[in-house]
């Protein structure tokens, strides 16, 4: 029996890529916004519908440069402790604090009425994070955000190809972030993306994320941000597929949830989304619970993940004493499921037998 993941990357037929490779070596260039890289950029404008769109290396620098561009430089920046630590590690790196706001315990996005009483003097921004592609709130939080007169980011890596009320989630906030990591629903191997509301933030990032100067003309600070010829050929390559690979995990959604009933409890996704199916997370009763079944899936060569753990207020380097009770309960008694395409029902059966008989 083959060891089952909590992912499996999807691989587009090697001759398409190999397609793709033969135009790099044909125009003989790897790298700086190259014709592939233009390509794609144009191609996820058109199929997300969305104003603009720029490639980066990764999600992560994707956030710091958003942080950058916004002049978001120190002071607080509200967020979530229920994500992935990239989101923390991007603030903290960029030299601003934390300051952490318990999540809605049905959405398990940051709780919008919770947002307001965190706000101090030294707020510069709101950064939220799409929850399994599930959208926050995104009406509440651009109140408040005009409201206290805050930038809102949004970290976008689980939110790919999700709408909103028809328009895509990534179209909120004055900054949205994506990651096309490996494991990601759409990939470039590795890399990341981001859609700007100012298009003079645009032009910001655009020259920050290529050491911030034009030819001789050095402009401003910058970093190496870029991403090469060949991460757009596997992006080129991947898109032509999202709509299969959504439509195939809505269907091994609905056959985890047929099969799991009522053991064990998910996340909800609000009105008017049109959800992308990304992971499959389910919450314990107890952690005892979730760690019996961890240990039993394991015993099996089936290894799901604790999506997310720890709460991010809790990690080691964090300033102590920001509280989120909701986050830290969630946090420990939260498991996603092996989930990706080409699962095999069996297996599915296998997952959900185990979970129900340990839950």
């Amino acid at each position: 029996m083959s060891k089952i993941f909590v992912t499996k990357t999807f691989l587009p037929p090697q001759e398409e890529y190999q397609a793709y490779i033969k135009q790099i070596w044909d125009t003989d260039q790897l790298t700086n916004q190259g014709p592939l890289l233009n390509q794609l950029e144009s191609e996820l404008i058109q199929y997300l519908k969305i104003p603009n769109f720029q490639m980066v290396s990764n999600g992560t620098s994707a956030l710091q440069l958003a942080l950058r561009a916004l002049d978001i430089t120190d002071g607080e920046v509200i967020t979530t402790p229920f994500t992935y630590v990239a989101t923390t590690s991007a603030i903290l790196w960029e030299r601003c604090q934390p300051v952490f706001v318990d999540i809605d315990p049905n959405t398990l996005c940051i709780d919008p009425t919770k947002i307001e009483a965190a706000i101090t003097e030294k707020t510069k921004a709101i950064l939220a994070v799409h929850v399994f592609g599930n959208p926050c709130d995104v009406e509440e939080i651009a109140k408040i955000a005009e409201k206290h007169n805050l930038k809102v980011i949004y970290d976008a890596a689980h939110a790919f190809a999700v709408d909103y009320k028809g328009e895509s989630i990534l179209t909120h906030g004055d900054v949205s972030i994506c990651s096309f990591h490996a494991t990601k629903l759409f990939h470039t191997v590795e890399g990341g993306g981001i859609v700007v509301r100012d298009s003079k933030v645009g032009e910001s990032i655009n020259l920050m994320k290529r050491f911030g100067h034009e030819g001789d003309d050095h402009i401003q600070l910058g970093i190496n941000a870029k991403t090469s010829e060949f991460h757009a050929a596997m992006g080129l390559c991947n898109l032509k597929y999202v709509d299969e690979l959504i439509e195939k995990r809505r269907a091994i959604t609905e056959l985890y949830t047929q099969l799991l009933g009522d053991v064990v409890t998910m996340p909800s996704t609000g009105p008017d989304v049109r959800p992308n199916y990304a992971y499959y997370p389910i919450i314990f009763k107890t952690e005892e619970k979730l760690l019996q079944t961890v240990a039993a899936l394991q015993d099996q060569d089936i290894y799901p993940r604790r999506y997310f753990y720890p709460s991010l207020n809790e990690l080691p380097y964090i300033e102590k004493g920001q509280t989120c009770l909701v986050s830290e309960d969630i946090s420990r008694r939260i498991l996603c499921l092996p989930f990706y395409a080409d699962l095999p029902d069996a297996d599915i059966h296998n997952i959900a037998k185990i979970v129900k008989e340990n839950a």
